[in-house]
C-alpha cells in the first residue's frame, strides 16, 4: 500500500485529495461493505460519495451490465438510437414530476449542471445567475463560478456576473437562530434585494441544492424553493434544482429534494446514485426551456448503451424495492440515535433520510472521530465549509442491522473524542 500510495502522488495533482493518515486500497465489496488490500472489512456509510446507492455487487445491476457488454456495444453515440436511453429518459422524464419534460444525459453533476446553465442562459438570453452560499456545484468554469463554497472555487474567473443567497446554515451566519417562519421571511427579503441590487441584464436562473451536499447537509426550512421560486416568477428567472445528492428518495420522505418544498423547478438535474458507479448524469426540464438551446449539442459518452443499461436496473431496483421508504426508516435509526446522544464536541445533528450529516465543534476533532471510525471499521465522509461535518450516505438498501452497527461505531468515536477541540 506504501509503493502505490508514493506512486499515486508521483502522478496525480497535490490538490486532489486521499482521506485517512493512512490511505486505503478497496478491492472487493459485497451489500454495504467493502474490504481493502489488507483483507479489512468495513462498512460503508459514504458509497463512493453517495453514489453507491445499491452497494456492491448488486446481481440485477451486475447481470445488467453483463448483458449489454455480450453485445459487444458499449458506445455507438447519440447519433443512433439507443433504446436503453430511450427507456431510462421516459421513466426519468415521468418521475421527475416536470410536465413535459425532456431529458439530456451526462457523465457526471458538473457536466449536468454545465448542461442546466447553458439551457438557462439560452432561454433567457442573459448571463447573470443567481447561487447559493456554501453551495457546490461542480468542477468546471462555470460550474465552479456558481459555486459558494471557497475551499472548492478554484478560479476567480467566470462567464457568469454572480449573486449570492444566503445559505441554509443554521448555526453561523445572518440568518442564524432564526425561526422556521422567520428564515423565509428573511430569505425572500434577501432574494428581491439581491434582484434589486447586484444583478445585471436578465437573470437566467437560480441554482439551489434542496440539502447543500458538499456544503455539511445543510438545508433551509421547508418551502424555502417555494419562496424563491414567488419571486423568480415575477421577473420570468428560472429554477434549477441540484438533485446530485439528494435524488432517488435519499432523503426518505421525497423522491426529490425539492418536493419537500411544495414546487416544481424549472430544471432538475442528476447524477450519482442512478448510475450506482457508472457514469450517469443529466438534466430534465419542461420542453419549452430545455430546447431553447441555440445549436446543435450532444453528450458523446452521456447516456451511452452500457451507462443506461445499468440505470435502468438501478432505477427499477430502487422503485421495486420502495428503497425510498427503506431510507427513511434505516436513516431515522442513525438520526434518532445520533440526536440523543450527549457529546460536547457535537454542534448539530442534521439530514433527512439517509443523508446525514454531524457537525462538530473543530475541524480537529472531526479528523480524529473520522480517522476512529475507520479504525473500527466504518467508512464515512466529512466535509462542510469549515471543515467540521461528518457526512454519511450509506447504500440505499442498508438494513437496519448496519444502521444500528455503523450508529454504535460512530457514537463510541464521538465519546471517545469527546474532549478534543481545535
Amino acid at each position: 500500500m506504501d509503493d502505490l500510495l508514493s506512486r499515486h502522488r508521483r502522478v496525480m495533482p497535490a490538490w486532489m485529495p486521499v482521506y485517512y493518515d493512512e490511505p486505503i486500497e478497496l478491492v472487493t465489496g459485497k451489500g454495504s461493505r467493502v474490504t481493502d488490500s489488507n483483507g479489512k472489512i468495513y462498512l460503508d456509510f459514504f458509497g463512493g460519495v453517495l453514489t453507491n446507492s445499491l452497494g456492491y455487487d448488486l446481481p440485477e445491476v451486475r447481470e445488467a451490465i453483463e448483458r449489454q457488454l455480450r453485445t459487444g456495444i458499449m458506445h455507438t453515440s447519440t447519433l443512433y438510437l439507443i433504446r436503453a436511453q430511450v427507456e431510462l429518459a421516459e421513466k426519468i422524464a415521468r418521475l421527475s414530476g416536470i410536465p413535459d419534460a425532456r431529458v439530456f444525459f451526462t457523465n457526471s453533476g458538473t457536466e449536468a449542471n454545465e448542461a442546466a446553465l447553458q439551457v438557462a442562459t439560452n432561454n433567457r438570453g442573459g448571463n447573470s445567475i443567481l447561487a447559493v452560499r456554501n453551495s457546490y456545484h461542480g468542477r468546471t468554469a462555470a460550474t465552479i463560478a456558481v459555486t459558494g463554497n471557497r475551499a472548492w472555487s478554484a478560479s476567480a474567473l467566470s462567464p457568469f456576473n454572480v449573486s449570492y443567497l444566503h445559505s441554509g446554515d443554521r448555526l453561523r451566519g445572518l440568518f442564524k437562530g432564526m425561526s422556521d417562519e422567520r428564515y423565509l421571511e428573511a430569505a425572500e427579503e434577501d432574494l428581491r434585494e439581491v434582484l434589486a441590487t447586484t444583478t445585471a441584464g436578465p437573470v437566467a436562473c437560480l441554482i439551489a441544492e434542496p440539502i447543500q451536499g458538499v456544503g455539511g447537509f445543510t438545508h433551509g426550512p421547508d418551502g424555502l424553493l417555494a419562496v424563491w421560486k414567488r419571486v423568480l416568477d415575477e421577473h420570468g428567472i428560472l429554477l434549477v434544482s441540484d438533485e446530485v445528492q439528494t435524488g432517488w428518495g435519499r432523503t426518505g420522505a421525497h423522491f426529490w429534494g425539492y418536493q419537500a418544498h411544495g414546487v416544481t423547478p424549472d430544471l432538475l438535474t442528476f447524477a450519482k446514485g442512478v448510475g450506482n458507479g457508472m457514469a450517469l448524469a443529466g438534466v430534465v426540464g419542461r420542453a419549452g426551456v430545455l430546447e431553447s438551446v441555440q445549436g446543435i449539442s450532444f453528450s458523446t459518452f452521456g447516456g451511452n448503451p452500457l451507462a443506461t443499461a445499468a440505470g435502468n436496473a438501478v432505477l427499477d431496483y430502487i422503485l421495486e424495492h420502495d428503497l425510498q421508504e427503506n431510507a427513511a426508516r434505516t436513516g431515522a435509526i442513525i438520526l434518532d440515535g445520533l440526536r440523543a446522544l450527549s457529546s460536547p464536541i457535537v454542534a448539530e445533528v442534521r439530514g433527512r433520510g439517509l443523508m446525514i450529516g454531524v457537525e462538530l465543534t473543530s475541524a480537529a476533532a472531526t479528523t480524529a472521530v473520522f480517522e476512529s471510525c475507520k479504525r473500527d471499521g466504518l467508512l464515512i465522509g466529512k466535509g462542510g465549509l469549515y471543515g467540521t461535518t461528518l457526512r454519511m450516505g450509506p447504500p440505499l438498501n442498508l438494513t437496519e442491522a448496519e444502521a444500528r452497527e455503523g450508529l454504535e461505531i460512530l457514537t463510541s468515536a464521538l465519546h471517545e473524542h469527546g474532549t478534543v477541540s481545535g
